[in-house]
Order: structure tokens, then sequence, then C-alpha cells
């Protein structure tokens, strides 16, 4: 995968699903890194769907919260890589923000030995609103905290700009979410080009890694239709070049000085 990446897509690093690791034993991590190393490719992020619960402590569930981000730790480190990123299950109360807050900080003295950074995704719920979201990022504080936006929820939020200027300060790295493009080459459903001007705006210059969510994954059709085949690696061909594009610093002018007669 790692060689694929750097080769067919012309990637310099790779964000892994931790679902991608069911199953692997620790010699399975390890000879992934090994071939990511190859392909001057490395793993820079290891990202967590499942929302995990800061909150229900002390008992099970929080035993469980733990023991997954042990396990997240683990793999990340023999990956040889440098943050995890996860997303937060609690509802969005002055009570609920109080107690993640703390169990966040827990959790990071947990994870001191990985020496990982732990960056919080947007999800629904508490961590749903970029100033909230914040909010919380200085009250847990530390510099292994940060956040992990992405351009489909700030679309979500009905406020990309505000959204994404919000959270990149705080940000190593953005999903560069990918629904898809037209036949002129139009992104579906919002302007990636609002989105990166939206964080250069605030001096951002880390990382940007593409994100394929397909069309359904904004918007669920109420209808049943016919499924399409979608070419992802086209789409996301499409959106490097248009990134890069956006990403790139404009050449200096160069002015010479009439010559005097």
């Amino acid at each position: 995968m790692p060689q694929f990446v750097a080769t067919d897509l012309e990637l310099r690093g790779l964000n892994l699903p931790a679902e991608m690791l069911k199953g692997f034993a620790i010699p399975d991590v390890e000879k992934l890194r090994d071939e990511a190393d190859r392909a001057h490719c490395p793993v820079l992020l290891l990202t967590e769907e499942t929302p995990i619960d800061f909150v229900t402590r002390p008992g099970p569930t929080w035993v469980a919260a733990l023991d997954r981000l042990r396990r997240l730790g683990t793999a990340a480190s023999r990956l040889g890589c440098p943050a995890i990123a996860v997303k937060i299950q609690a509802p969005d109360t002055d009570e609920a923000f109080e107690a993640t807050a703390l169990g966040v900080k827990i959790a990071l003295k947990e994870l001191d030995k990985f020496e990982l950074n732990l960056l919080i995704s947007p999800t629904v719920g508490l961590t749903f609103d970029p100033t909230r979201l914040t909010d919380l990022i200085k009250k847990i504080g530390g510099f292994r905290i940060g956040s992990y936006p992405s351009f489909a929820h700030a679309h979500a939020t009905g406020d990309i700009e505000k959204t994404l200027r919000k959270l990149a300060p705080y940000a190593p790295s953005i999903a560069a979410s990918v629904r898809g493009f037209d036949k002129d080459g139009a992104h579906d459903g919002f302007s990636l080009e609002t989105c990166v001007s939206s964080i250069r705006s605030v001096g951002y210059g880390n990382t940007l890694a593409l994100e394929f969510i397909g069309r359904e994954q904004l918007e669920k059709k109420k209808s049943a239709k016919k499924a399409v085949e979608v070419d992802i690696v086209a789409e996301l061909e499409t959106a490097r070049r248009q990134l890069s594009t956006l990403t790139a610093e404009p050449e200096a002018a160069v002015v010479f000085d009439d010559e005097e007669d």
C-alpha cells in the first residue's frame, strides 16, 4: 500500500485508518512500517473512526476506552507514526465538557510513554462546533493535544471559512475531503479553493491529507438510485493536482531595470 500511494498517487505520506490494522499482529505492523520506509511514504497519522467516551468513568466503559487508546498508541509507535486522531463521544453540555477535558488529560498521561500527539477529529455532539472544540483543546492544555479538522466537517457546519480558520491553528494535519468532480473539474458540494484560501489566511503550512469520502457521505439520498461506479484513484489524482496548484507558492516576478541609452 505505501508503494501504491507513493507511486500511483504521487503522495509523500499516508494517514492510516486503525480499522485497516484489524487482525494485524505486531510483526505485521512493523512490516508495514518497513514497507512505508522503503517507499519513502511514512505513516503520518493513525485515525480512529469509532468515537471514544472520555466521560463515563470509572467503570468498564472507561477501562475499554483506555485499553483502546493504549492499543492505538502501540500501533502508532510501531509504525513510527507521530500522532493519533480520535473522535469524542459526548453531548454538548457543560458537564460533559468538563468531564471530557479531565478524561483526555488522564488519557494523555497514559499515552506519554509513546510520545504521541493526540488529535481530536470534530464530530456530532460536543466537538462539532469549532469554537467549542478549540475551547476544549485550550482547557486540556499541553503541547500534545491538537485538532484534526476536515473540509467535510467545515462544510457541514455551514460556514467553511470560519470553521477552518478557527481550527487550522491547532492542526498539524487537515483532512482534504474529496467528494468527487464533474466533467469540468469542479468539486462536488463545496469549493476546494475556498477551503485552501481559508487555512492559508491564518498561516497554515502543515499537512493536507487527501480523504476520499464520495458524494453520499455528506448528503444521504432518500430515493434509492442505481449505484454508479467511481474511479477513486482518478478522483484523488484530480484532487491532488488541484490542491497542488492551490497551495503552490507564487513565483516571484523578476524585474529588470530599463537599459539606459
